[in-house]
């Protein structure tokens, strides 16, 4: 009974609808941009990359943050198997070395190593980043990375602030995505080869809008005065500010460096079947699946991860692309995610923060 009362209670929320209508809306009119490409003349981009897996210790390496399941899981798989020295990262132990030992039981030349990490926490994505030079010292390996996946993400439905006093949703989504590239760009900036960020994003984006970038917004804060947790807003505005940091950090790494040394993609898998709607009341979870699948649109986890993959194995001249579809494809993110000026006040805001947490963790 209680959970047919929480069933009700969720189908009559404003998050529920904005679900249902926006995010359908945004997903089928994604789909349209390829559609609309292939009758007028395809708009594909090559994925022949610039770095070419080798076997031995000289393995480009990837770093790919929420790996234990879905798509970072999936994408692990892919690019263990394509020949990278593949880095997961995960919040459990347990289902790190669970992911390691799948991955090694279907291809035992995969070279693997794991790191438990929350990206909700700095104190935690500070550790990982000393961990992760620690072990690239210890192993003799050139200090150095190739590749970047931010795939990390949550969809909650309630407010838990993180220690740090943010939303956590968006701390996960966004600020520590952020916070990482930030910590780990000298590492991708000193590799041999060109390399690459790739940050996970959402068709949900489209649905969100920026009234104001300042702390108390980038953080979360603003969120917890409501009433009811706007759960499925929050998640939108987190993958917005995912993508317009993707694009600003392709502009400055563009102004320093016109060859595109570290570049920077975004790559939306599309509606995937993965465990992120967990919090979601079971029967809803199970309702949206079948909607979706009825209408062609539910993906595999291998299947979206497809993109991103796309993405990691990319050329340095598609920096800035937004990766849709597989098969190489791209399209046009929205008009505010594409706003230079919104961008830079992001930029600045999340710059700020980084800086005070920084100096409060050399405090501590």
């Amino acid at each position: 009974m209680r959970e047919v009362k929480e069933v009700l209670c969720f189908v009559c929320s404003s998050e529920f609808w904005r679900m249902v209508l926006f995010w359908n809306i945004a997903l089928v009119s994604s789909y349209f941009q390829l559609l609309k490409a292939r009758i007028f003349g395809s708009k594909s981009t090559s994925i022949s990359g610039s770095i070419n897996p080798q076997n031995g210790s000289s393995r480009p390496i990837c770093v790919i943050t929420g790996a234990t399941s879905g798509l970072g899981k999936a994408t692990a798989f892919a690019l263990a198997e394509k020949g990278f020295y593949v880095v997961l990262v995960g919040r459990s132990s347990q289902l790190l070395s669970e992911t390691l030992k799948e991955i090694k039981n279907k291809n035992k030349d995969a070279q693997l190593k794991s790191f438990e990490a929350d990206m909700s926490s700095f104190e935690s994505i500070f550790t990982f980043k000393n961990s992760l030079e620690q072990w690239l010292s210890d192993s003799a390996l050139h200090p150095s990375i190739q590749v970047l996946v931010n795939n990390a993400g949550i969809l909650a439905t309630s407010s838990r602030p993180t220690i740090d006093g943010y939303d956590r949703m968006i701390a996960t989504n966004y600020v520590g995505p952020f916070f990482l590239t930030k910590l780990l760009l000298p590492l991708l900036k000193n590799s041999n080869v060109p390399s690459r960020v790739v940050n996970v994003t959402s068709f949900t984006h489209h649905s969100a809008f920026i009234q104001k970038l300042d702390k108390d917004s980038v953080t979360g804060v603003c969120f917890s005065t409501s009433n009811q947790y706007p759960c499925a807003r929050i998640y939108e505005y987190s993958k917005l500010c995912l993508l317009l940091f993707s694009y600003e950090l392709h502009r400055q790494l563009r102004l320093i460096d016109d060859s595109s040394h570290v570049s920077v993609i975004a790559a939306d898998p599309g509606f995937v079947k993965t465990n992120i709607m967990r919090e979601l009341p079971c029967y809803i979870t199970s309702m949206v699946f079948l909607g979706f699948k009825i209408l062609g649109l539910l993906q595999s986890p291998e299947d979206g991860a497809e993109s991103i993959i796309d993405a990691a194995l990319s050329t340095p001249e598609t920096s800035g692309a937004y990766y849709f579809g597989g098969k190489g494809r791209t399209i046009e993110s929205s008009q505010v995610s594409r706003d230079p000026k919104l961008a830079k006040q992001l930029w600045e805001t999340s710059c700020d923060l980084f800086n005070d947490l920084q100096l409060l963790h050399h405090h501590n």
